[in-house]
């Protein structure tokens, strides 16, 4: 029998700690073995037992969740998911949280979890399972900071002119951690006849394919994580996997994409703006 994937809880709320605990400890693969309000006794529980994964707010008494991070990934390295109403697509603080070694960051509303997770639940639960997978290794300071490449790096721009044959209409999507919450909302309303939809979500790599299989329950378009050469079809949603770049490319009146390695661009891989490069040439 695999053993459970042991979980602590790091939040400041007394409610919030009951109602994740109640719905982690639903799946029989998770076990939430311990929770704590601030990262003071956090540190003591783990003294004791060292959990498979850490589900940690930003805003907690004492010491910030950033900070409490920054320790946990130089003394005991653990993978950690932020679960924080202060995720956003534009907020330093979440591009802080994965630069300091958290392996994804979810939005937690600040009213209405229990609703909130009702949906979305599943995906919280895929999302510790994948972390429980990922290997997290002591940070250290570098002395030279990575180049922060742009899309040249992976195509080059598009040419002020271009002509080609009619194709079918082709949606591109980009969210940035934190957007997982407002792609459901948009792509839960599309009818089933929907022009295509290609996505890149900044989400790191064994999350995208339970993200897209949540998606695929619940929307009326069929939603897939990506493969290499998939075909871009009406009513299909393709989403980026984590650590590879998508670009959109046309085989004689219809659209393919392609799978690629390549550098980090804007520090990420999948990168939104090599997909829209893409899309623009």
């Amino acid at each position: 029998m695999v053993a459970a994937i042991r979980v602590l809880i790091v939040d400041a709320s007394p409610s919030t700690r009951q109602i994740v605990t109640d719905l982690l400890e639903a799946d029989p693969d998770i076990e939430v073995m311990g929770t704590a309000p601030d990262p003071f006794v956090a540190a003591k529980r783990i003294e004791k037992e060292v959990p498979d994964v850490i589900l940690l707010d930003i805003d907690l008494p004492r010491m910030n969740g950033i900070t409490f991070l920054k320790k946990m990934m130089s003394q005991c390295p653990v993978p950690v998911i932020i679960f924080s109403d202060q995720v956003d697509i534009h907020s330093p603080v979440t591009r802080g949280a994965l630069d300091a070694g958290a392996v994804a960051c979810l939005l937690k509303p600040s009213t209405g979890l229990r609703d909130f997770l009702l949906v979305s639940g599943p995906m919280l639960c895929d999302a510790v399972k994948s972390a429980s997978r990922t290997k997290v290794r002591v940070s250290s300071p570098s002395k030279h900071a990575q180049p922060k490449l742009s899309a040249d790096a992976i195509l080059p721009p598009p040419p002020k002119w271009t002509t080609g044959t009619k194709t079918e209409r082709v949606v591109c999507l980009g969210a940035s951690t934190g957007g997982t919450e407002s792609l459901r909302v948009v792509l839960e309303k599309l009818p089933a006849d929907s022009p295509a939809v290609v996505v890149v979500q900044h989400m790191p790599e064994g999350f995208t394919a339970n993200f897209a299989k949540r998606l695929n329950s619940i929307c009326q378009m069929e939603v897939k994580e990506a493969e290499d050469g998939d075909a871009v079809l009406a009513g299909r949603v393709l989403i980026a996997p984590g650590n590879r770049h998508m670009i959109l490319q046309r085989r004689g009146t219809r659209y393919v994409v392609e799978l690629k390695d390549g550098p980090l661009v804007s520090r990420h891989r999948p990168s939104v703006d090599v997909l829209f490069r893409s899309a623009a040439r």
